[in-house]
């Protein structure tokens, strides 16, 4: 017994001096099999596209307010404010925590229109982000006004750090006002928790120098050759965790990854895309893909994809996990869909009951990116000042109206001719019978002209349930210019053949055939007659493009043209099925707020004696020519 106990006493022994030997080498484990991999868990908030939009807006959602009932709902949705507040909530919670805006934070809402920039960069400092990439609308109105906004976002910041701003392809050409500076840098490094992070900036090349007005002079070099190239810079530093912030679109950067060696997070943005669930589909969301989606490499390594929809609306709570040698071992996260606590029928008919309301925050729980946040009072008091020079500017006349432009959906003498504020005037007219809304028309032109300041636009198109107000003669101010052009769209250019716009025409002609007079459509640079007699194919006869010269130039049906429209009817809705094909290079979502490029039009009027005048356009430039209905 007692040689046994000192055998014993002797292996311990030889065990401990074993350990103490190697432990600098391998650790000490008293089993001997495995090794001390120690991982590093990321946290990442981020938000995209948020395009000037600082308040907060109404959404419609299918909410259950009993077991086996779901009902129309209305309730507050987004703000800065709740950005704000839930980025300063996960902050807290969240262990090593990035910040993250992911570009387009300017242009779409009077905000910028009162300031160009301040008030987002003021909103956007109450975040504090870590790094914000530049989006192809921090360019719309040249690389000076770029730079009045980054100069506002330094200034007005309290913040611990300076927000870093990225683009690893952006070449501020000789005469910009960003020439030769450190303003904008392809990549930052941040570090947490004693781990080095690598952050790089891309920017959407071809939109951005085609369809924003940066400095002739500015480029914008290929996307994957310039972010693989800082991956690189990084690698060589001997960092290995690499994210990603893309400005090029959810698609685009799935591709992009494809073809990358080293990045092992991309947040997103440009494309607007939702990622989340798919059962969010019954709560009225089309998700575009799961949140995170996760992608592989070139050499099949794990890559984290994250988005957050738009206009400060959703964000993104991204998780990560890395080993020690920086691979990504798993990722996780959810989207925030933000939401205020008022909830109620449309019309407020009957008025919701307590258990209502109980299955309503139950089912809301239980969405998995639904969340109930209170705007930040911090952020709402910045805010408070510009709102209130936001109201006062929708007071301001722009223009002055010297005749009618009366509202109607399709032409001739029955199909929905009651819609007009104006009355008979404008329902009972006789030129609106035979040519359609001239306020429809009016759209599709300043569509046009935007359409041709970008991107050598032929056509525009609009439907004209698009449209919901006449102006009546006299003054037009902001205000009613946002009361014309209620929804929140953007502009998208489509490169087409003749056929496919033939084809559209058909669509929309089928439509109205169908009962959806909001899809008769309206352009501008385009002109055709109607007969709703004949058959599917035949209705729509005598197109016409009006050319350089401004001349009218029979359709060349295997010529590809530029067209200009609202991204509602790009992605198919109102019956405009062969838009939904145009896909690809053919499909360049411009960004711009199309109630913006309205008026935009309306401020490039020419003065006179300090008055912008708007006066009805000739007929020869109404598309419909000629229009024939079916019998009632």
């Amino acid at each position: 017994m007692q040689h046994i106990q000192e055998r014993k006493m002797l292996n311990s022994l030889l065990w401990l001096s074993f350990c103490m030997s190697f432990f600098m080498i391998q650790g000490c484990k008293s089993n001997g099999s495995e090794q001390n991999h120690q991982t590093f868990e990321l946290n990442i908030l981020h938000i995209n596209d948020s395009h000037s939009h600082l308040d907060e807006s109404t959404i419609q959602l299918q909410l259950k307010t009993a077991e086996d009932t779901r009902e129309p709902i209305q309730v507050n949705y987004g703000g800065f404010s709740r950005v704000a507040a839930l980025f300063k909530q996960l902050s807290v919670q969240l262990p090593n925590t990035l910040k993250i805006h992911a570009g387009d934070a300017l242009v779409g809402d009077l905000y910028f229109k009162i300031g160009r920039g301040e008030a987002e960069a003021k909103m956007m400092n109450s975040i504090c982000f870590d790094s914000f990439t530049l989006g192809n609308h921090e360019f719309d109105n040249g690389d000076t006004a770029l730079l009045k906004f980054l100069n506002d976002l330094e200034q007005s910041s309290a913040c611990p750090t300076k927000t870093a701003v990225l683009s690893s392809n952006v070449v501020f050409g000789e005469g910009s006002a960003l020439y030769q500076s450190n303003r904008v840098q392809p990549y930052t490094v941040i570090e947490k928790q004693g781990q080095k992070i690598g952050l790089i900036g891309v920017t959407t090349a071809f939109k951005t120098k085609h369809s924003s007005r940066p400095d002739t002079n500015t480029e914008f070099l290929d996307e994957l050759a310039s972010v693989q190239a800082a991956i690189d810079v990084l690698k060589a530093q001997g960092i290995n965790k690499i994210v990603l912030q893309s400005h090029i679109g959810y698609q685009e950067d799935l591709n992009l990854i494809r073809q990358l060696d080293g990045v092992d997070i991309v947040i997103g943005g440009d494309s607007h895309s939702l990622l989340a669930n798919e059962n969010l589909s019954d709560y009225g969301f089309s998700p575009q893909g799961p949140y995170p989606t996760i992608a592989q490499d070139k050499n099949g390594r794990r890559v984290c994809v994250a988005q957050a929809a738009q206009y400060a609306y959703v964000v993104g709570q991204l998780n990560i996990e890395f080993d020690d040698q920086g691979h990504v071992l798993k990722c996780g996260g959810r989207p925030h869909i933000l939401l205020g606590d008022r909830f109620q029928r449309v019309g407020n008919t009957p008025v919701l009951s307590a258990e209502e309301l109980d299955f309503i925050h139950q089912d809301i729980q239980q969405s998995g990116s639904l969340s109930i946040v209170q705007p930040d009072a911090e952020a709402d008091a910045i805010l408070a000042p510009y709102r209130s020079a936001k109201i006062l500017f929708g007071q301001q006349n722009v223009a002055v109206a010297t005749t009618n432009f009366c509202l109607r959906r399709v032409p001739g003498t029955w199909r929905d001719i009651n819609r007009s504020a104006l009355g008979d005037v404008c329902n009972q007219n006789s030129f609106t019978h035979q040519h359609g809304g001239d306020i429809q028309q009016l759209v599709a032109e300043a569509y046009l002209k935007q359409g041709q300041r970008y991107f050598q636009a032929n056509i525009s198109l609009i439907n004209g349930g698009g449209v919901r107000e006449d102006i009546a003669q006299g003054d037009i101010n902001v205000d009613k210019v946002y009361r014309i052009l209620a929804f929140d769209n953007t502009l998208v250019q489509l490169n087409m053949y003749g056929h496919e716009l033939k084809a559209m025409l058909e669509d929309a002609m089928q439509a109205v055939l169908n009962g959806q007079t909001g899809s008769y459509p309206y352009t501008a640079g385009m002109t055709w007659q109607v007969d709703l007699n004949q058959p599917l194919g035949q209705r729509v006869s005598h197109i016409q493009i009006r050319d350089a010269q401004n001349q009218l130039q029979a359709l060349d049906l295997n010529r590809m043209y530029k067209l200009i429209t609202i991204n509602f009817l790009a992605d198919g809705q109102g019956s405009y099925h062969t838009l939904s094909t145009i896909r690809g290079d053919r499909r360049i979502d411009v960004g711009l707020d199309y109630t913006e490029a309205f008026l935009q039009y309306l401020e490039d009027l020419p003065l006179n004696n300090g008055t912008r005048y708007l006066g009805p356009l000739d007929v020869t430039y109404y598309s419909t020519q000629g229009f024939i209905d079916a019998a009632p």
